[in-house]
């Protein structure tokens, strides 16, 4: 970039900096209501200009003004992505203002102050965020036990009480307890309460889901990676969506349809970080500053929903953000631990401890048991693509044919789930609650549940564990992706973990029957050999890793959960042979493959090798503005036509020599401002150099007349340009690390083409579609959503546009 036009940047930036002494309302491009007439900003050090050259002053301040309203505005249209070089462009510029501003008034404290607040700004407002999202994990947690409880029965001296709370340190050893009373004596009356009261809590929020925040259905994992790599989705972090999915979320969990609180504790999470950013003017002008909070606001979401910050962090860092930079790791980190604090304060399980499953292994495990753990990896890697095959598939069927029924599938599965699920011990409890039984060793002070560490009892146990393993693997299927909030994390952690402990029944069996064998020759004798409840565990993390191809954070999430650091080496084998199966049928986890069926504009972090240059997926047949010769209805009428985001400026459509680049919002923007206050005629000359502005100075308002449109000050003269031999995989790593629009290829500086992101996935798809049939799937998905209404049909259903 110039010095030229560094100084246009500059003087953009000063002069919406001073509007802020001076506000005022702006009018959108669509709007017909004339805004109150701004006070002329003072006139900044370096005149507004292109390549340094000055305009008059009356030009400079109709060019201030567009300059402060245009700034105002939303520069991003829903559904569509996100410039972040012109973001940093303006950030950048920005701080350069204020560094200046602070070396002339070095002595004032209104510099000292507001420079105070500038640097500090971002650990506010991820202190407040942070603190929000432990309150209401706390409360979610709270009314969720409550919730779950009521099915089953009712404290008789508190009602309010969940099971828990009202046999606090009075359960009999056997687990009895006098103070809860079950709705019947009767078994079938029993049965028949659970049903309706799963049936209703589903059924309530399907339909308040349905009805009030259609984007408060699902995980929102998939959604938030879009957005946090640039893709606009208006209302989808909004308040509404956090209210209603945090009202919802008790429902559907309780409800024992087989989904999680992890997803949508992410999407609530980050709905906090948007809603409170946005009271900051710093972050509500600027996506790439709302991307770190919104990256902090992730880690605190896994934070408080596992009580895992570092695990958090991680999961932020590894799956959630495509842009991690140090001072984004540091803000994630605070963020988390701020909200694991409160949520510690709350102490809604009243336990003290932030450790969700308390547990004591302290037994060594033995060489001959990798073989099990193996065992367990392969199970993970299997599990994961088997989910992930067929959810996509549900998916698929549900998009299509139901639709317009998403309450009333939910109610009949939640009453499927509980019909069946009943007669299951360890499908009928809450999940959460499932994992804490089966993560404890036989040893422990706990009282022995349901006689799972009976001898007698193991081939009874062992077959409950296999069923519960094989239904809730079916149900997880169906049930992803349904219209409530739902997550797959803690359903995925139960399937492994009723797996894990089968086979650690069966090695113990085992043993037991075999203890000469030579496998088993480093057991001792009269000692417990192995751990069933290890088993359980790294069963969990093998399944989670398995559907969601993580590794590394499901590892500290893992040790988080359960405060067992012995077995770090096992669940690092464990975790990689996961990952080494699931890579065999696929990359990706469920997220990334619901991104695709989705059709979102998303290059995911996997490597590509294509060997072929940009010019093979560059658009050739494009739509350009020349420097001169179109009139203002051709230009309307190329807008009302075309849904591009922006539109290649070039001298002459014979030449094709490259000038620069327009916004489809500046270009809006300018035209309805010139209508409105010049009274431009449809016939009016446009232009379009932006070297060269002969006619703004001669007229009174600068640039625009009843007579030409002067689009010069809104081109961008430095578009990113690549020559288009250059790999394809170079053009992907532009768009991943410093993510523009759009990248135009030009050779010897003739414009020959432009390529986005959804060109490099169209690419990609073709790819795919030569390997089988899912990448047909995919191609079909990203060209039928290249208009931003069908997508939003796509995503929200059809009759909640």
């Amino acid at each position: 970039m110039t010095s030229g036009e560094d100084s246009n940047f500059v003087s953009r930036v000063l002069n919406f900096w001073n509007s802020l002494q001076h506000p005022y309302t702006p009018v959108s491009a669509n709007s017909s209501r004339t805004p109150r007439t701004p006070r002329t900003p003072r006139t900044p050090r370096t005149p507004y200009g292109t390549q340094g050259s000055p305009r008059t002053p009356r030009s400079q301040s109709f060019n201030n003004r567009y300059d402060v309203a245009l700034e105002e505005i939303k520069r991003y249209e829903d559904f569509t992505t996100i410039d972040w070089v012109q973001d940093a462009i303006h950030e950048r510029s920005r701080m350069n203002v204020l560094r200046s501003a602070a070396i002339e008034n070095r002595s004032s404290w209104n510099t000292w102050l507001r420079l105070s607040y500038e640097a500090g700004q971002a650990w506010i407002v991820v202190s407040i965020v942070g603190a929000i999202i432990g309150l209401n994990a706390a409360l979610i947690d709270i009314i969720t036990e409550w919730l779950s409880d009521i099915k089953s029965g009712y404290c008789k001296k508190s009602w309010w009480l969940n099971q828990k709370f009202c046999c606090w340190e009075i359960e009999g050893e056997d687990g009895s307890c006098e103070l809860w009373h079950d709705w019947s004596q009767y078994y079938i009356i029993n049965w028949f309460f659970y049903v309706v009261f799963a049936t209703l809590f589903a059924a309530v929020c399907a339909f308040m889901i349905r009805t009030f925040a259609p984007y408060a259905a699902g995980s929102g994992i998939s959604e938030i990676k879009c957005i946090l790599a640039g893709f606009v989705m208006k209302g989808f972090l909004g308040s509404r969506t956090l209210l209603l999915k945090s009202i919802c979320l008790p429902l559907a969990i309780a409800s024992g349809l087989n989904v999680g609180k992890e997803g949508p504790s992410v999407h609530t999470a980050a709905c906090v970080g948007n809603v409170v950013s946005r009271l900051f003017g710093k972050f509500k002008r600027n996506k790439a500053k709302m991307r770190e909070i919104l990256s902090a606001s992730c880690a605190a979401g896994v934070a408080v929903a596992f009580g895992s910050p570092i695990g958090g962090v991680l999961f932020s860092f590894e799956e959630m953000s495509s842009n991690f930079p140090m001072k984004t790791l540091w803000r994630s980190f605070f963020c988390a631990l701020v909200a694991t604090v409160v949520l510690q304060g709350m102490n809604p399980f009243r336990t003290g401890k932030l450790v969700m499953f308390q547990v004591t292994y302290d037994r060594e495990w033995h060489f001959f048991e990798i073989i099990f753990f193996i065992i367990l990896g392969i199970f993970g890697g299997l599990y994961g693509a088997l989910v992930i095959k067929y959810n996509i598939k549900m998916q698929s069927f549900r998009k299509k044919y139901l639709k317009d029924y998403g309450v009333a599938e939910v109610t009949v599965l939640a009453f499927i789930t509980a019909l069946i699920g009943y007669f299951n011990i360890f499908m009928k409890m809450d999940m959460t609650e499932t994992l804490g039984i089966l993560f404890q060793e036989c040893e422990s002070k706990i009282h022995d549940f349901e006689n799972l560490c009976k001898t007698s009892q193991m081939f009874r146990m062992a077959c409950l564990l296999l069923i519960a393993t094989i239904l809730r693997t079916g149900f997880v299927i169906i049930s992803y992706g349904t219209k409530v909030p739902a997550g797959i994390f803690i359903p995925s952690m139960a399937v492994g973990a009723t797996f894990g402990r089968f086979l650690g029944i069966c090695v113990k069996a085992l043993i037991d029957s075999y203890p000469t064998f030579p496998l088993f020759a480093t057991c001792k004798p009269d000692v417990t050999c192995v751990t069933p409840g290890m088993y359980a565990f790294l069963g969990a993390a093998a399944a989670l890793g398995g559907v969601m191809h993580l590794t590394v954070c499901v590892v500290v999430i893992m040790f988080e959960l359960t405060g067992a650091l012995t077995y770090i080496l096992p669940t690092m084998i464990t975790l990689m042979v996961t990952k080494t199966v699931g890579d065999l049928f696929g990359k990706g986890g469920i997220a990334d493959q619901l991104i695709k069926l989705n059709g979102f504009p998303f290059l995911d972090k996997e490597e590509y090798s294509f060997g072929v240059p940009v010019a093979t997926v560059m658009r050739k047949d494009l739509t350009v503005m020349t420097a001169s010769g179109l009139k203002l209805d051709e230009v309307d009428q190329i807008l009302s036509e075309t849904n591009f985001q922006g539109f290649p400026v070039v001298q002459n459509k014979k030449n094709m020599i490259l000038l620069g680049y327009i916004g489809r919002i500046e270009l809006k923007y300018a035209i309805d401002k010139a209508k409105r206050v010049c009274g431009t005629s449809n016939g009016a000359h446009c232009f379009f150099n932006p070297e060269h502005s002969n006619f703004s100075d001669s007229d009174n308002n600068g640039g625009s007349s009843s007579n030409f449109i002067d689009f010069g000050p809104f081109i961008d003269q430095t578009p990113i340009t690549v020559h288009p031999k250059l790999p394809l995989e170079t053009v992907m790593d532009l768009f991943k690390k410093m993510g523009p629009r759009v990248i135009l290829i030009e050779d010897a500086g003739k414009l020959v083409g432009l390529t986005t992101v959804k060109d490099v996935l169209k690419y990609i798809a073709k790819k795919e579609a030569k390997g089988g049939e899912n990448g047909v799937d995919i191609e079909l998905n990203i060209n039928n959503f290249d208009n931003s209404n069908n997508l939003r049909r796509h995503i929200i259903g059809e009759n909640d546009v």
